[in-house]
């Protein structure tokens, strides 16, 4: 990162942007608003566009499952999660509580697939055209620091991966507290989440994300999937959240603590 950069990050307002700005590479960029109520803002969620074809993906993953993935199950969870925040803003203009449990799972569940599936689709390109290959500069030394090498981490996120129990997710995380990568698995879309980490690389495995090419072999769609991984963005990620960190800690000099 560069000095300018760094200057810029240690000041309130780089702060604010440097968090903005981690819709860039990963989520919140796409379209979402906020609406005035009496029960506070509520911000309605849009479907994110695909930034390639249906078919860009093939022959690893085809254009019927990314139709469906992204036409059916990722709206069904935008829409989902409009529905959950919108009842619990209703829940708190009337002051009833009876059902917050269960629209607090359902905005958990939604909202987790909402995020997921809009940093899974970021984090593939077509493949010899941005998606494949190996990562480098910052993202392949941390890679290499923290796993030992780049074949180690794919071993041990595959495996994680292939590993999660039902239906769920393999990520690679950032974590706040010392600035290094994990490899997490999530359940669902929100189960075994962790609360020092933000995630910056995702594949999932819920079963309508490969069966139609694969059918019930999650291990082969697992190593045809890195075919089409998006190296580029998911170093953006990394640089974002470093980023973030380093201007956290220069206001909060204790959030470096353990690093």
């Amino acid at each position: 990162m560069d000095t300018s950069r760094r200057d810029f990050l240690k000041t309130a307002g780089g702060v604010a942007a440097a968090a903005s700005v981690i819709g860039a590479p990963m989520v919140l960029s796409g379209k979402a608003h906020a609406q005035a109520g009496a029960a506070g803002a509520l911000t309605v969620h849009e479907l994110p566009p695909l930034r390639y074809a249906y078919d860009a993906l093939e022959p690893y993953i085809d254009e019927t499952t990314m139709r469906i993935h992204h036409d059916k199950h990722h709206a069904g969870y935008v829409k989902g999660l409009n529905a959950a925040e919108k009842a619990l803003a209703e829940a708190r203009e009337a002051g009833d509580y009876s059902l917050v449990q269960h629209w607090s799972r359902k905005a958990a569940f939604t909202g987790g697939g909402h995020f997921l599936h809009s940093m899974f689709w970021k984090a593939m390109a077509p493949p010899g055209n941005g998606g494949g290959g190996e990562p480098s500069g910052m993202l392949a030394d941390c890679i290499a620091r923290d796993f030992g090498s780049f074949d180690a981490f794919k071993a041990h996120f595959s495996a994680a991966a292939q590993g999660v129990e039902g239906s769920g997710w393999g990520l690679l995380h950032y974590r706040f507290l010392d600035g290094r990568l994990a490899v997490r698995q999530t359940e669902n879309q929100h189960k075994l989440s962790s609360w020092d980490t933000m995630p910056i690389l995702g594949i999932d495995v819920w079963e309508h994300a490969y069966y139609l090419k694969y059918r019930n072999d999650r291990g082969e769609y697992i190593k045809q999937w890195w075919n089409v991984v998006n190296w580029e963005n998911v170093a953006a990620n990394l640089e974002t959240l470093t980023g973030l960190h380093e201007a956290l800690a220069a206001v909060h000099p204790s959030s470096r603590e353990g690093s």
